[in-house]
């Protein structure tokens, strides 16, 4: 911590929630592609997947989304 302490600025700390972790967030955006634009497709090659995941994933930047995480209530899930 002292050695960042003499960097100012160059290292950002983000908070991941504790219910939550970055492979969570990988399954939701494959989900979120295979509903959307992989649904019922047929590519002749691997060449032509990567170019429509590339221009899927170029659509969802286009208009992003801020994901809200939201309060998981134990109690009430049994």
């Amino acid at each position: 911590m002292s050695y960042l302490a003499t960097r100012p600025n160059r290292f950002q700390y983000v908070h991941t929630p504790k219910h939550g972790s970055w492979l969570n967030l990988v399954e939701m955006l494959f989900g979120k592609m295979a509903r959307t634009f992989l649904k019922h497709i047929r590519v002749q090659s691997k060449d032509e997947l990567k170019r429509r995941i590339l221009l899927g994933i170029e659509e969802m930047n286009q208009a992003p989304v801020v994901f809200r995480w939201k309060k998981f209530d134990l109690e009430l899930a049994y």
